[in-house]
């Protein structure tokens, strides 16, 4: 008798129970029951950048000296590397209304400049909301290599040369005096989609892997891949591809 009468919330129970997730998936897309923050005030639900802005968690990563003493957060510049935490679908050609579409994703990590964007606190985490036009280079995985790094739309990876320390007469050049002079000429390494045009339609690079180039001076940004030295720099600062023939 006692089972006939508890029948009917027993069948209740179990139809609730079936809808009660048995586990809580982790990561950032994750936020259900999780309180949101952004710079230290609550608020009602994850960022959902817009246009063509990325939001960005800077990475934290170790450098070393010349004597291989790692420096501290605090004496180093800031951070110019990162994961997309969120990315909006890209922005509108002010003039054809064109969707210029955003070349980044939630997951990738993405290179850019040193003075770009905001800095915001995002649920405790140190972020950066930037634009797709401040994004250098972009790569899938836990860090850089040359395999898996793709510059942006109009930027060119170019492999620069180490500077020589012995002139055409046989002199040797000190490596102190040339430690500071911007390296301008190189092999190009890969290259980026092109030059987005405002059809949505990208105008190619004018050089291609393998070419010699010189480019205006400090106008590269200096990046190391598995320790050695590239140079990102856009098209429009290529001045010449130079034929060794």
């Amino acid at each position: 008798m006692m089972c006939c009468r508890y029948a009917p919330l027993l069948v209740f129970l179990s139809a609730v129970t079936a809808f009660i997730p048995t586990s809580v998936p982790s990561g950032r897309s994750s936020q259900l029951a999780a309180e949101i923050t952004l710079d230290g005030e609550t608020i009602r639900a994850p960022i959902t950048p817009l246009g063509n802005f990325v939001l960005v968690a800077t990475k934290d990563t170790l450098s070393a000296t010349s004597g291989g003493i790692l420096l501290p957060d605090q004496s180093k510049k800031k951070s110019c590397e990162g994961e997309v935490i969120a990315a909006g679908p890209g922005k509108l050609h002010p003039h054809t209304g064109v969707r210029i579409h955003n070349p980044v994703k939630e997951g990738m990590s993405v290179l850019y400049g040193e003075f770009s964007g905001a800095a915001m606190v995002y649920n405790d985490e140190q972020v950066q909301m930037i634009r797709d036009d401040d994004v250098m280079m972009y790569y899938q995985g836990v860090q850089m290599t040359k395999e898996n790094v793709t510059p942006c739309r109009d930027y060119v990876l170019v492999k620069v040369e180490q500077e020589k320390l012995e002139t055409a007469s046989g002199i040797v050049v000190a490596q102190s005096v040339t430690k500071d002079q911007v390296p301008c000429e190189g092999v190009v390494f890969k290259v980026g989609e092109g030059r987005m045009c405002s059809t949505g339609e990208f105008t190619p690079s004018p050089c291609k892997v393998g070419d010699r180039v010189k480019f205006k001076d400090y106008a590269g940004n200096d990046v190391k891949i598995q320790g050695e030295p590239y140079s990102l720099t856009r098209m429009v600062d290529i001045l010449c591809v130079i034929d060794e023939e």
